[in-house]
């Protein structure tokens, strides 16, 4: 797998699966939802951990900076 995900990419996904969190911590979102945004947020850590993201791969993108 080669990197495709940038720096500023990787944080809006991580701040996006906490702010989805915390508002299944408040009780905000619920139900099939919040198990929908969950699973989501799941997706999204895991793909700024390790800098891929499959669905760039058939578009072309690449958000890295290039050397």
């Amino acid at each position: 797998m080669k990197k495709n995900m940038g720096s500023l990419d990787k944080g809006i996904r991580i701040v996006i699966a906490i702010g989805i969190a915390l508002l299944y911590y408040f009780n905000v979102i619920e139900g099939t939802l919040a198990y929908v945004l969950m699973a989501l947020a799941i997706v999204f850590l895991l793909t700024s951990f390790i800098s891929f993201c499959p669905l760039y791969l058939p578009f072309g993108w690449n958000t890295c900076k290039r050397k």
